[in-house]
């Protein structure tokens, strides 16, 4: 028995149309289905990454704040897999998301940066080669 991948991530937003705008128009994420579920009062949005992993964008009546600075314990930040770190760099500052100066991996050599979505949620740039 092992496990095989990660099948999605699941992220809450304080404002549904400004992060569906950012995780859909600005980072280019595919919608697979979108539904309203009345009795939570919540959206659901599930999204697609090219590699077929998925994210979940819900939203609720006024959740709570994301403890961040200091991080706390549990989940740190979501990575995304990137060929041209510097292109997606130009398009997120293009779009006015602000990013880190771009780092190197002390132990791969690899190329990467953060940034923060509408609620602050850390998300990295990690640079791949293409498969």
């Amino acid at each position: 028995m092992s496990l095989l991948g990660i099948h999605h991530v699941a992220v809450i937003a304080s404002d549904y149309a400004r992060s569906r705008d950012f995780y859909v128009r600005i980072l280019g994420l595919a919608v697979i289905a979108e539904n309203y579920r009345h009795a939570r009062d919540s959206w659901k949005l599930d999204l697609r990454l090219p590699d077929g992993s998925q994210l979940e964008l819900f939203s609720f009546p006024k959740p709570p704040a994301r403890p961040s600075r200091p991080e706390a314990c549990g989940l740190r930040h979501l990575a995304f897999r990137v060929a041209d770190l510097d292109a997606m760099v130009a398009h997120l500052q293009h779009e006015g998301v602000a990013c880190e100066p771009i780092r190197v991996d002390e132990f791969t050599g690899r190329r990467f940066t953060f940034f923060a979505d509408p609620d602050d949620l850390p998300l990295e740039l990690y640079e791949t080669p293409a498969p």
